[in-house]
C-alpha cells in the first residue's frame, strides 16, 4: 500500500478465512421436495458448487488448512481449493448469499461478513484449522531502548473482536477510508484508547513503521494503531506485504513491528522461523478463528457432511 520494494501479495477483505455451501434438486417420484439428499437426509450441496472451496490468495494459512482438509477429509476426494484474493471471494460470497445460492469459502474470525451476514463454520472433526487463534503484536528486537514511548503504546494495544469488526464494516459497508474509520473508534473509544497510552509520553515527529497482511482484520488494526501513534506524536509508515516479507521484515529490524501476527495456526510457519529474531508482545485480540463457513440457510453443519465427486 505504501512503498517498500517486498513482493507483495494482492488479498482483500481480510479478513478470518470461511466455506459456504448450499444446494437444490428436485425429485421427480415424490414432488415432495425440490432438495437432493444424502442418505441421511442432509440436502447434497457438493456437485452445486463443483466441489470447490472458495479460497482466497495461494499461500494463506487458511488456504493451506483447506488444501490440506482436502487431502485428509475422504469425503473431499475430488474436491479443489479455487485461490483469488480476500476481496474476490467476499464477492462471491456477497452475489451467492443475496440469492440464497450454495457457496464455499475459506473463512476467518474477526471479519465484517459475519456482521453482515447469517453464517457458520462447518464442524471440523479432524481438526485440520485448528482451534482458537489469538492475533498477537511483534516487534523488532531492540525497539524497546530505541522508541519507547512506541514500544509501550503497541505492548499495551489490545481489543475485542467486536472492536475489529466495527471498523472493517464501516470501511466495507459505509465506504469510508481505513483512516476514517479508524479516526472514528478512537474518538468513540476513549477510554480503551487511554488504557493503551497510560505511561507514555507525547514525541515530537519520532518515526515508527508498521507492517501488515492486506486483510480486512489487518487494515483495521493497524490503521487504529497508526492513528492513535500519530496522537501521540509519532510520524507512522504502515506497508502492506505479503505474509512472509511482513514477517521477515520484522525479523531483520527494517521495520519496527506489525500488529498482524494470526498464531499458532495461521501463521505458525513463519513464528517458527523467524521467532528467535523479533520479541512477542503477546496477544492485541483473542478469540480468532479460521475454518470453513457457510450461510445459516444451508442445511449441512459439518465438513463431513459434504460428498466426494465421484
Amino acid at each position: 500500500m505504501f512503498n517498500l520494494n517486498w513482493k507483495r501479495l494482492g488479498i482483500a477483505a481480510g479478513l478470518s478465512l470461511s466455506l459456504v455451501a448450499a444446494g437444490c434438486g428436485s425429485d421427480e417420484n415424490e414432488g415432495e421436495s425440490n432438495e437432493e439428499s444424502n442418505g441421511d437426509n442432509t440436502p447434497d450441496y457438493s456437485e452445486e458448487v463443483n466441489y470447490t472451496i472458495t479460497g482466497i490468495e495461494a499461500g494463506a494459512g487458511v488456504v493451506a488448512a483447506a488444501e490440506s482438509a482436502v487431502e485428509e477429509y475422504e469425503n473431499l476426494s475430488g474436491w479443489e481449493v479455487s485461490t483469488s484474493s480476500s476481496g474476490a471471494m467476499a464477492q462471491e460470497l456477497s452475489s451467492a448469499y443475496e440469492n440464497e445460492e450454495p457457496i464455499i469459502v475459506t473463512g476467518w474470525t474477526p471479519h465484517w461478513k459475519f456482521a453482515k451476514y447469517d453464517l457458520k463454520y462447518l464442524e471440523d472433526p479432524n481438526e485440520v484449522f485448528g482451534g482458537e487463534e489469538e492475533i498477537k503484536t511483534m516487534v523488532r528486537q531492540g525497539l524497546e531502548e530505541d522508541k519507547p514511548n512506541a514500544y509501550k503504546i503497541l505492548d499495551q494495544f489490545q481489543w475485542e473482536t467486536g472492536d475489529m469488526e466495527e471498523v472493517m464494516l464501516e470501511i466495507s459497508e459505509e465506504g469510508a477510508s481505513p483512516e476514517e474509520a479508524a479516526q472514528n473508534w478512537v474518538e468513540n473509544n476513549a477510554d480503551k484508547v487511554e488504557a493503551w497510552t497510560e505511561g507514555t509520553k507525547e514525541v515530537d515527529g519520532e518515526k515508527v513503521t508498521l507492517v501488515y497482511v492486506n486483510w480486512d482484520s489487518e487494515i483495521a488494526s493497524t490503521n487504529v494503531v497508526k492513528y492513535v501513534l500519530e496522537q501521540q506524536g509519532f510520524d507512522v509508515t504502515i506497508t502492506a506485504l505479503d505474509n512472509g516479507p511482513m514477517w521477515e521484515s520484522v525479523a531483520s529490524g527494517e521495520v519496527d513491528g506489525m500488529v498482524a501476527a494470526w498464531l499458532p495456526g495461521t501463521h505458525g510457519a513463519q513464528y517458527e522461523q523467524h521467532q528467535d529474531s523479533l520479541e512477542d508482545l503477546g496477544a492485541n485480540l483473542t478469540g480468532a478463528k479460521i475454518g470453513l463457513v457457510v450461510p445459516e440457510y444451508m442445511e449441512v453443519d459439518s465438513i463431513e457432511d459434504l460428498q466426494p465427486d465421484e
